[in-house]
């Protein structure tokens, strides 16, 4: 099993999980509302610089970004189709940025941090009586823990097919990957309310 965290002892690391996650907030929003490509490019630089400062190797975090990074051009190449080539340059920057920096944030803070600080935020909305705080938090976790899980088993698969020169094509990698994706759901769902962590609402 897998996961983005990294350990390390740098300022972001030491830095408190529900100001990383507010700060991030922020700047999205920012970056969001920004169409500025001189900002965006500066915004880009600032977050490289702040992720290198997580300790990773740099082979290691183009790995780990690469599958993130293609999916952001491709929508980038959308965009440069149907819009404005500056429509699409603003694209690729604020979501570049957005990524190294959300990156910077899950590899410098533990699932069971995520969890805390999510429940935490989430707990002023069990007022309206539509959510639980402690359901949010658990998805939240989840998400956290089996992306990476997802993505490599679908880098598996792949090396399965071209071991047994096999053409690699998205349905013969989607299928066996949804169908193990599901069977750990359930398994997960499982255990988790054989131990009692969910709440049900009869």
């Amino acid at each position: 099993m897998q996961s983005f965290y990294v350990e390390g002892n740098s300022a972001m690391h030491r830095l408190s999980p529900r100001v990383k996650l507010l700060s991030l907030a922020i700047v999205s929003v920012v970056l969001f509302i920004s169409e500025n490509i001189a900002l965006l490019s500066v915004a880009v630089l600032l977050a490289a610089i702040v992720c290198r400062m997580v300790g990773m190797p740099v082979a290691e975090g183009l790995r780990r970004l690469r599958p993130i990074f293609l999916t952001i051009v491709i929508v980038a190449l959308f965009n440069l189709i149907f819009n404005p080539w500056h429509d699409a340059l603003v694209t690729l920057l604020r979501l570049t940025a957005l990524m190294l920096l959300a990156a910077t944030v899950t590899a410098t803070t533990t699932i069971a941090q995520f969890i805390d600080e999510v429940t935490a935020l989430a707990r002023p909305l069990e007022r309206t009586g539509w959510v639980q705080a402690d359901d949010i938090g658990l998805a939240i976790g989840l998400v956290l823990r089996f992306v990476p899980e997802i993505l490599g088993r679908y880098q598996a698969i792949r090396e399965a097919h071209e071991a047994r020169g096999l053409k690699v094509r998205p349905t013969t990698l989607l299928a066996p990957l949804i169908i193990l994706t599901l069977r750990d759901a359930d398994n997960v769902a499982a255990a988790i309310d054989a131990r009692g962590i969910r709440r049900h609402v009869n």
